[in-house]
């Protein structure tokens, strides 16, 4: 979004660098002399012909190779009848790897984090669902009051999206050793999807490595299609029947 027109500012005082880069010239009059100011905003023009916000520019990251504009999930996001206010940022994992997280508060407690998480999943790809949700009472301001993202609460990543089930055979807990491990988590249920809890194609490469020393026809592609411990783990009994002596070491 540009805005033109004799309300547009002349620059930012004092700082020259930042007004050439914002105050452009206005291609679209041939006179020349007038500006253009760069708002930082992505917006479009709906169906009705008003102009609908979807976010910033300046909040676009890159997670795992994919280019994410932080400000489409959050317009996706507010569009849930129960999130009230929500903002959508990328934070470090504890094990270094970049992840999305979305803070909102919401209009009503009774809610369901995985009721959110399937609404965006008929709505943005894989990559673009952030792996963990936290709920605010109400969000940090600056003095100018927009949001203070530096004074969001870091998140707890680790823990489980569905309640907690403990794995109950050798193969689930071989599984869940291993993601325990590449994904640097404590308690993780057997039904949670690799996916959700951070997981994504990079760390399938790990996990299918550790795996394959003990379940050597197990495939990459395996792991995609059974992407939780229970499923992943009756995929490898179902195949051969050494999989129930396996080594836990």
């Amino acid at each position: 979004m540009y805005i033109s027109g004799i309300g547009v500012a002349r620059g930012y005082l004092n700082q020259p660098e930042l007004t050439e880069q914002k105050f452009i010239c206005n291609p679209f009059e041939e006179a020349g002399g007038s500006r253009l100011y760069k708002t930082g905003d992505l917006a479009r023009y709906s169906s009705d012909g008003n102009v609908e916000l979807l976010g910033r520019l300046d909040y676009q990251v890159k997670i795992r190779g994919f280019r994410i504009e932080l400000g489409e999930i959050e317009s996706v996001l507010g569009q849930y009848p129960n999130v009230q206010n929500v903002v959508v940022v990328a934070r470090a994992e504890e094990n270094g790897s970049p992840a999305l997280v979305a803070y909102l508060t919401p209009q009503f407690a009774d809610y369901q984090i995985r009721d959110l998480r399937n609404y965006l999943k008929q709505r943005l790809p894989r990559y673009m669902i952030p792996s963990t949700f936290v709920t605010l009472e109400k969000f940090p301001q600056t003095p100018n009051g927009k949001v203070d993202q530096k004074a969001l609460p870091s998140p707890r990543f680790s823990s489980s999206v569905v309640p907690d089930t403990p794995p109950s055979n050798p193969a689930e807990e071989k599984i869940a050793a291993v993601w325990r491990q590449v994904l640097n988590r404590g308690k993780l249920s057997i039904y949670d999807s690799f996916f959700e809890v951070g997981g994504h194609s990079l760390l399938v490469v790990q996990v299918h490595h550790l795996l394959s020393l003990d379940y050597p026809f197990l495939k990459i592609v395996d792991i995609f299609t059974y992407h939780s411990i229970h499923s992943l783990a009756n995929y490898l009994l179902q195949q051969t029947p050494a999989a129930t002596s396996v080594s836990l070491g």
